[in-house]
């Protein structure tokens, strides 16, 4: 069984900075990609993610932005947000797709966390 733990987020003030943190744990073989969305009224959508712990990649509303970095040892991802925006108010999710112990690949979604960004 594999679980995804988010934390962070919360109130911060546009120009401000926020850090994610995303932890999986439990019956890990391996880890494809692990990034973060984010869904305010509408669809959900890709903020950043790592791609095999080789490639990176950003939405481009937030390059230059935000920062994702991923700790191997830890099988956690975080999401440093800087310069934030009004407009980068949501309910992040975090994104993992693990390979498990039974050689099952499996999307596993966090609980959300929400970002709100005060003008």
């Amino acid at each position: 069984q594999v679980q995804v733990v988010e934390s962070g987020g919360g109130l911060a003030q546009a120009g401000g900075a926020l850090r994610l943190s995303c932890a999986a744990s439990g019956s890990i073989v391996s880890i494809n990609s692990m990034g973060w969305y984010r869904q305010a009224p509408g669809e959900r959508a890709l903020v950043a993610r790592i791609v095999s712990g080789l490639s990176i990649d950003y939405a481009e509303s937030v390059k230059g932005r935000f920062t994702i970095s991923r700790d191997n040892a830890k099988d956690t991802v975080y999401l440093q947000m800087n310069s934030l925006k009004p407009e980068d108010t949501a309910v992040y999710y975090c994104n993992a797709v693990i390979r498990d112990t039974s050689d099952t690949v499996t999307s596993y979604w966090g609980q959300g966390t929400q970002v709100t960004v005060s003008s």
